[in-house]
């Protein structure tokens, strides 16, 4: 037999999201160049960084929208026969570039790697507005609490009191997860599913006192 230790009123979980359709992309590249001298990976390191920037700017992106790294050197090995055997001096450069135009990612990407890009780490789509779609999906999903406690309300013949408690919670982090099941039952339909588009989504739990009459 279950029992509340320390009845205080109503709790309910609500949760929402909002879809958007992307309008930024975020690329990570590399520039890796394997030469026998340090100085040569250096020097072939340094040509491919210009060739890329050449490529971006091309492409109306501009210094400031790219942030790109130092360039490191580092020992380069490769394995013969189960041995480690030295393959030369490896220079690297890394690049972390934002852009809005979406329709010209493909052509981007081909071009970048043609001007000495080798290693494609990542292309992530978001939306520049997150900030505002994570405060209204928590405005939908305090609105969806309420309705719960309104409804429990209801069915057990008591009247909602004052606000006691607001929690917000990430579903997706750990230590949650008694409330995932829920936020996805809440919060996710067919359409948030769909492709090309950015979901985000909030969760919370309030608490209310039960009015004396």
């Amino acid at each position: 037999m279950q029992m509340v230790e320390r009845p205080w009123g109503i709790t309910a979980f609500g949760a929402a999201s909002v879809k958007a359709v992307p309008d930024l992309v975020r690329m990570r590249f590399k520039i890796v160049r394997v030469e026998q001298a340090p100085a040569a990976a250096f020097g072939a390191a340094r040509a491919a960084v210009r060739a890329v920037r050449g490529a971006l700017r091309d492409h109306g992106i501009g210094d400031s929208a790219v942030e790109g790294s130092r360039l490191s050197l580092k020992t380069a090995t490769e394995y013969v026969n189960g041995a480690s055997k030295f393959a030369g001096y490896q220079c690297q450069a890394t690049f972390a570039v934002e852009s809005g135009a979406l329709d010209d990612v493909e052509p981007l990407l081909v071009d970048v790697v043609s001007a000495g890009a080798n290693e494609i780490d990542g292309v992530d789509f978001d939306v520049a507005a997150k900030r505002e779609l994570r405060a209204e999906a928590r405005g939908k999903a305090v609105a969806a609490a309420r309705a719960k406690v309104d409804l429990y309300a209801e069915a057990a013949g008591v009247r909602v009191g004052a606000l006691l408690h607001i929690e917000d919670v990430d579903p997706e982090q750990p230590g949650t997860s008694r409330y995932r099941s829920h936020a996805e039952a809440a919060a996710t339909t067919a359409q948030d599913l769909a492709p090309g588009h950015i979901v985000v989504s909030a969760a919370v739990i309030l608490g209310y006192a039960v009015a004396r009459d």
